[in-house]
């Protein structure tokens, strides 16, 4: 992640980890959610990319309604941060980068190919999650633009202690609002194939 130092993502997430392990098995309160890190605020409803409807074509099976899509974020168990570290660093490993250079003409949203690009990385960090048992509504793939103008698709992970990032850009997983991204759309939870439109002031 382009800009923003490893070491103080760790410190903040570590907060949101921290405090989970540091309370008791049977409370049933939210630990540190006032040091958790905000939620992003899904504006109006709007078609989602062309190549995500493709994707949906291709694998059935992973934008298909399930049940699992009542509800909001999900609590941000240890177990569960250790399966989002598990899942972003085994997939950034096994992908190995390639660069689209055909442009839309060239867009092709695969699960865990030998070689892809973004788009590539975010269906099949969201699919190992799914076959963990995460529910759809907390992983939403989420189409951002980088500095140069590029755009690019990252995972976002909808927890109670806030929403973060699953990104093969950067190896570390970080709260959303640390991104150096500009949000332009993302996946509704109710999982009804609309996504949200996204207003972040300076973004």
């Amino acid at each position: 992640m382009q800009g923003t130092s490893g070491t103080v993502i760790a410190a903040a997430v570590g907060v949101m980890v921290g405090a989970i392990q540091g309370t008791s098995a049977g409370s049933a309160s939210e630990p540190m959610a006032s040091l958790a890190a905000p939620h992003i605020e899904l504006g109006r409803s709007t078609l989602p990319p062309l190549t995500y409807t493709m994707f949906c074509l291709r694998y059935d099976a992973e934008c298909r309604p399930r049940r699992s899509f009542r509800g909001g974020p999900i609590r941000l168990t240890e177990e569960r941060w250790t399966d989002l570290r598990e899942v972003n660093r085994a997939v950034n490993l096994a992908i190995a980068p390639v660069r689209n250079e055909r442009g839309l003409a060239g867009e092709e949203w695969i699960i865990n190919p030998a070689r892809g690009d973004c788009n590539d990385y975010a269906v099949s960090k969201r699919h190992e999650l799914l076959r963990r048992g995460w529910p759809a509504r907390v992983l939403l793939l989420s189409e951002v633009a980088v500095k140069s103008g590029e755009h690019h698709l990252v995972l976002l992970v909808r927890t109670l202690s806030g929403d973060l990032v699953l990104d093969n850009l950067a190896p570390e997983i970080a709260p959303w609002s640390w991104a150096p991204y500009r949000w332009i759309r993302v996946q509704r939870p109710s999982g009804n194939q609309l996504w949200a439109t996204i207003d972040v002031k300076g973004s």
